[in-house]
């Protein structure tokens, strides 16, 4: 069932949104955990950092996937929000032409890098093959990714997001038992949790875009609804290439850190990995509040309702503010056990490592969450481009510190990189947000219009009949655009 968050209390409409996303959020990373697990407890430690050094390059790929197709969905919700379903079914069959080239092209280019970035970020040689193994199983596959989360990203703009959990605990379970049939049964090393995930990624975007469209008519697109003039094509890209970028450029920050990382030796590169997996499983509810976040502003956006954004904003980052404290605990409580998880025989220098990184990651999760709110609502309003300024910010802070505190204080620099990228970044998004809406609130108010926007995008607007179309010139909606 789709969900208008166009009305409603803001609070109650973000929060029953977000839960069913923060549940696959964890979901999504109790397989890759099991991954990690299954890895570790049955080959070695040294697979096991192997499968970790994977991360940033990991990120790098997948984060721009994610990103590129949530950004596609942004101009869906906002269609959504205008109530154009024609609009609706063009945004979709535009964002699977663009996704089908897009997912080949980074196939391809993925595949021929992953060598020469693993031996730039200068991974181990003792588990540089098992990273090979790993990351290179995953790009082959990098199409069954792109599909998926462009299903959950659509689903997700027409406001629901019940089903993409449904796909997401059936893609979880198969991932587990396709990593026993794999790793254990067929002895196919880290390669085999690789294709576990692709295997299990293919069949539940199968289940996913199925489902879409037997049950949405708005989503059955036909032959026609590909046929769009290229400012439409570009309009889409033009939200989801500088998210996907966004993604890239924090990837990269990553990398110069796991390239500091690794200079430290085998051991703390296993224990960073071990604790790298808790820490990502306690950010999901910040992740799933900033996916929220993404939808209810770019509907709200497309119904003109501005003032409304700002309040569930506002009331966003008071939960954020909640879930990091959660957070917080969970990871004080949970890093011994968890970090043994995934280490066999773990060393008490690992299992302190491992505390170490995650009381720094996790009292610093209230400057996170303030990242995937004003992020997010960026993004849902159409201004993505700017945040790759807040991406570039986290980028220089992130590297300087994994370089320089890393050579003064070894690990500990380590653990205090990211929290630096993230205060870095919040200084710029929290300015360029509240600048951002108090114009456009003030221009919307100017016209006089309690609901002025329907679909304008520039001076264009997608007319009834889904075909690129001047705006009429009619005083209201010319003054809407404006404001825009």
């Amino acid at each position: 069932m789709t969900k208008d968050l166009t009305v409603g209390k803001p609070f109650k409409s973000i929060l029953f949104f977000t839960i069913p996303i923060f549940i696959g959020n964890v979901f999504q990373q109790l397989y890759s955990m099991i991954d990690a697990i299954i890895v570790g407890q049955t080959i070695s430690d040294a697979a096991l950092a192997g499968v970790g050094a994977t991360g940033a390059i990991s990120f790098l790929i997948i984060g721009f996937v994610q990103g590129l197709t949530a950004g596609f969905a942004v101009k869906t919700s906002q269609l959504y929000g205008a109530q154009n379903e024609e609009g609706i079914r063009r945004s979709i069959a535009s964002s699977l032409a663009l996704s089908t080239v897009l997912s080949i092209v980074l196939t391809f280019v993925s595949v021929y890098t992953t060598m020469p970035l693993l031996r730039l970020m200068q991974t181990p040689d003792d588990i540089i093959g098992y990273s090979y193994d790993y990351i290179v199983t995953i790009c082959w596959g990098l199409a069954a990714s792109v599909f998926y989360n462009l299903a959950s990203s659509v689903l997700r703009a027409l406001g629901d997001s019940k089903t993409p959990l449904v796909f997401l605990i059936i893609a979880a379970l198969l991932n587990i038992g396709f990593d026993f049939a794999f790793i254990l049964g067929l002895n196919s090393g880290v390669a085999g949790a690789g294709w576990a995930t692709v295997l299990s990624q293919t069949l539940s975007a199968i289940g996913c875009f199925v489902y879409m469209f037997v049950r949405f008519p708005v989503c059955r697109v036909k032959l026609k609804h590909f046929v769009n003039k290229p400012l439409f094509y570009l309009q889409h890209l033009a939200i989801g290439v500088p998210m996907a970028l966004q993604y890239s450029i924090t990837a990269i920050g990553m990398m110069v850190q796991q390239t500091a990382l690794n200079k430290l030796g085998t051991q703390i590169v296993a224990a960073y990995t071990a604790a790298s997996k808790v820490d990502n499983l306690a950010q999901q509810s910040l992740a799933a509040l900033g996916t929220a976040v993404a939808t209810y502003s770019g509907q709200n956006y497309g119904a003109g309702k501005f003032v409304r954004i700002r309040k569930g904003v506002t009331e966003s980052m008071l939960m954020g503010a909640v879930c990091s404290v959660v957070s917080l605990v969970f990871v004080v409580v949970c890093a011994k056990p968890l970090t043994m998880l995934f280490v066999k025989d773990a060393s008490e220098e690992i299992l302190a490592l491992s505390k170490e990184f995650l009381l720094w990651q996790g009292v610093f999760y209230v400057a996170l969450a303030a990242i995937f709110v004003y992020r997010n609502a960026l993004q849902g309003i159409g201004r993505s481009a700017l945040t790759m300024i807040a991406g570039a910010t986290e980028l220089v802070m992130r590297s300087l510190a994994s370089i320089f505190l890393a050579k003064w204080y070894g690990f500990t620099g380590i653990c205090f990189s990211s929290p630096s990228a993230w205060v870095g970044a919040d200084v710029f998004l929290l300015i360029a947000y509240f600048v951002i809406m108090h114009k456009v609130i003030k221009k919307a108010m100017r016209s006089g219009a309690d609901n002025p926007l329907k679909v304008v995008y520039g001076k264009k607007s997608v007319a009834n009949d889904g075909k690129i179309a001047p705006l009429p010139e009619n005083e209201e909606i010319k003054r809407v655009a404006d404001a825009n």
